[in-house]
């Protein structure tokens, strides 16, 4: 039986907007395990971007839990969060958010470099992540010589280069075509096999959603549906 990895009861979270209450999760209950694939699918404004803010600790709850392995993230301070961010989840987003001055390498690099390893152990993880996700011959170009689905696997390389245990993507492939868009899943996929990452990825795609193990829809901040 595989580890339960996240333990979501009761999750509620309203913003204040221009002095009006907008709830964008209600009553949300969901375990995730690890080694698991889930595709979190809803229309725009459903909550679903916001539960995956929730589950990475960008953004707190305004209600509820969120267990992961079985500790309360949320009774811990931010110090201890950002601990938690940094070895545990690695984010991935619509955009790539490359540095654009620098190179494919440097750019995988910047993860390790901040987490004060060396130069040389930052390179040679940066180099084999980027060898992983097939853009070994593409280390030295810069984010704008290189095509959408290229520039969306740097941001990948750079999302796994230390190792996280989850893989937090946010409408991944949004700004692909549906043949660039299926082969970052593939990827996706790839990594989950191989190397046991738990993959949670919102989409308004269907068809994209169903390439996880799981899937799970959101609607009016509830869950509507799981499978």
């Amino acid at each position: 039986m595989s580890e339960m990895l996240y333990k979501v009861r009761g999750l509620g979270k309203v913003f204040n907007k221009l002095g009006s209450s907008v709830c964008a999760l209600g009553g949300v209950n969901m375990d995730i395990s690890a080694g698991e694939t889930l595709g979190v699918v809803g229309v725009s404004g459903s909550g679903k971007s916001t539960l995956l803010h929730i589950l990475g600790t960008l953004e707190p709850p305004t209600e509820g839990s969120v267990f992961y392995r079985g500790k309360d993230l949320f009774s811990q301070d931010e110090e201890e969060l950002s601990v938690f961010r940094n070895s545990e989840i690695g984010f991935i987003f619509q955009f790539h958010y490359l540095l654009m001055e620098f190179t494919a390498l440097e750019n995988v690099m910047m993860p390790c470099l901040i987490a004060r390893q060396s130069l040389a152990v930052a390179r040679q993880k940066a180099c084999d992540v980027l060898e992983r996700v097939g853009l070994s011959e593409r280390l030295n170009h810069f984010p704008g010589e290189l095509s959408g689905g290229e520039q969306q696997r740097v941001a990948i390389a750079r999302s796994i280069v230390r190792g996280p245990k989850v893989i937090l993507a946010d409408e991944p492939t949004g700004n692909l075509d549906k043949k660039t868009g299926f082969s970052v899943l593939d990827l996706f996929c790839r990594l989950n096999e191989d190397y046991g990452v738990t993959v949670v990825m919102v989409t308004h795609n269907d068809e994209f959603a169903k390439r996880m193990k799981k899937t799970v829809k959101i609607s009016d901040g509830m869950v509507a549906d799981a499978n």
